[in-house]
């Protein structure tokens, strides 16, 4: 399982974005203001109940098409970070299908999800003007 430090964490997501799919998904409007509001924390809990409901059994109600595109800012950090299904998880991630997820492979989707979220939040704060000014 690869490496889930910030760096290495970074590196995985500039390298996901780089494909034309993934590039497009960004969060905006209800899912921007959910994730601001909510907090990392929030977000987290978020991540890790939705991950091991949907993601972590070895065979995953309707695996592929298990994952809204819109209506919260995980799903749309899934599809962002090739974690949105277990095709995806094993292509972009090297974790097989066909088992159940593990604790430690859970938790770095969830940093996955959860970094990405953060990356974008940031970035809104750069592409708005400050209120206060």
């Amino acid at each position: 399982m690869p490496d889930p430090m910030p760096d290495s964490l970074d590196e995985r997501l500039d390298t996901i974005a780089r494909h034309p799919f993934r590039a497009k998904f960004h969060l905006r409007g209800r899912e921007r203001a959910t994730a601001e509001l909510s907090g990392p924390s929030t977000m987290r809990w978020h991540a890790y109940d939705l991950i091991a409901k949907r993601l972590g059994p070895a065979e995953p109600y309707k695996d592929g098409k298990q994952t809204p595109y819109r209506g919260h800012p995980v799903f749309v950090a899934q599809h962002a970070t090739a974690t949105c299904c277990r095709t995806c998880l094993q292509r972009w991630h090297q974790i097989p299908k066909g088992r159940e997820l593990s604790r430690e492979e859970r938790a770095y989707v969830v940093d996955v999800i959860c970094r990405w979220i953060e990356r974008e939040v940031a970035g809104s704060s750069i592409d708005r003007p400050d209120p206060g000014v």
